[in-house]
């Protein structure tokens, strides 16, 4: 039978790992938050790189076989035209862009609020490697899962909660499909 000393040993012990729990889950969230900033600034800057036409900062960013997908009307698509050089570059000026880990969100229109566009960006290890391009589309993003201190979170069952939700696809007056991105 434990006795005072060995009580207040094994209590000793309980205290200092979970010190180091709580230590070992602060640095992987602060690791996470620095990806989060990190994945955010690569988009701004391909955007930076767009807006002043430098190729070859362009070329750096995305990975050469970027999986790229749209939604809207087929006219409208105007990432992958800029990206090809097919047809005048449109001018992307995002009026939002947010982090969810290796998902990064851009939202704006062009000058005359005609046009809204969002685009969902994946990165990983520093280079975009996938987008999903939408045009006069709403937009909601849900995190199905999740991720907590670096691990995996569980998918509830009954509700996935949104994250983010568009601000700008009813500039134009005018009623838009609807999406939903789980990530």
């Amino acid at each position: 039978m434990c006795h005072g000393d060995c009580a207040l040993y094994c209590f000793g012990n309980l205290c200092y790992w979970l010190l180091l729990s709580i230590q070992e889950t602060r640095q992987e969230l602060d690791t996470l938050a620095d990806s989060y900033t990190k994945n955010r600034a690569v988009v701004l800057k391909l955007y930076d790189a767009l807006r002043s036409r430098d190729a070859e900062s362009v070329h750096r960013i995305l990975t050469p076989d970027l999986d790229y997908w749209f939604h809207g009307p087929p006219p409208h698509q105007f990432l992958m035209r800029t990206l090809t050089g097919v047809s005048p570059p449109f001018e992307f000026a995002p009026l939002s862009v947010v982090s969810f880990g290796s998902t990064v969100i851009a939202e704006g229109c062009d000058a005359a609020s005609s046009v809204s566009w969002i685009h969902a960006w994946t990165v990983s290890h520093g280079i975009i490697t996938q987008v999903r391009e939408y045009s006069n589309t709403s937009l909601t993003v849900t995190r199905i899962g999740g991720v907590v201190a670096g691990r995996s979170a569980e998918i509830a069952r009954s509700h996935c909660p949104s994250v983010w939700e568009s601000k700008f696809s009813g500039r134009a007056g005018k009623s838009v499909p609807g999406l939903v991105l789980a990530i």
